[in-house]
């Protein structure tokens, strides 16, 4: 059995769970709303103020499926009361970021500004080298985080570029001179 499937999602105070047909399951919260369609064949029950999923059989399939529905919903409970954010760290020497209105401006060491709009439901703060994604859906916080990181990826020599702060850069030595 599944030990994360099997575990009952707790519901905190002030939070709903809708489970409509086709398992289009709607989280509502201080936060705001999250609405995400799970597997079907995965059979999700309210019970009080708790999340039950359950699975048919135990097919390959049907194991690896139980333990990520369950996950999902865990996922948009916490979104809905909490929240989640990322944090990336701007390193190298002329490196800096800004925010005007909902506009992400990098400049990274290219010819031009690097600028990115932030999507629906994202927000991103920048305090000085750190640049900070917030958002109630784990899984668009993280894409989001992503692209920001890939628009200069850290580089192992001088470490320089956008790197989540608790990533290690896994450094190598440069270049010896001759003798």
């Amino acid at each position: 059995m599944s030990r994360i499937g099997r575990m009952p999602i707790a519901i905190p105070a002030g939070v709903t769970v809708d489970i409509a047909e086709n398992n289009t399951v709607t989280v509502k919260g201080p936060k705001g709303t999250l609405t995400r369609t799970l597997p079907t064949e995965m059979e999700i029950k309210l019970e009080g103020a708790e999340v039950a999923v359950s699975r048919p059989n135990d097919l390959k399939k049907m194991k690896s499926l139980h333990g990520l529905t369950r996950t999902l919903i865990n996922n948009m409970v916490i979104g809905v009361t909490q929240g989640f954010e990322k944090k990336l760290e701007v390193n190298g020497v002329g490196y800096k970021a800004s925010k005007s209105g909902n506009k992400l401006v990098l400049n990274l060491g290219y010819s031009h500004p690097v600028e990115m709009i932030d999507p629906e439901g994202i927000e991103s703060v920048v305090d000085g080298n750190n640049i900070t994604v917030k958002g109630i859906d784990k899984e668009k916080v993280g894409q989001y985080a992503a692209e920001i990181r890939d628009k200069r990826r850290p580089e192992p020599y001088k470490g320089k570029g956008i790197k989540y702060v608790d990533e290690t850069i896994r450094r190598k030595v440069g270049k010896t001179g001759k003798k």
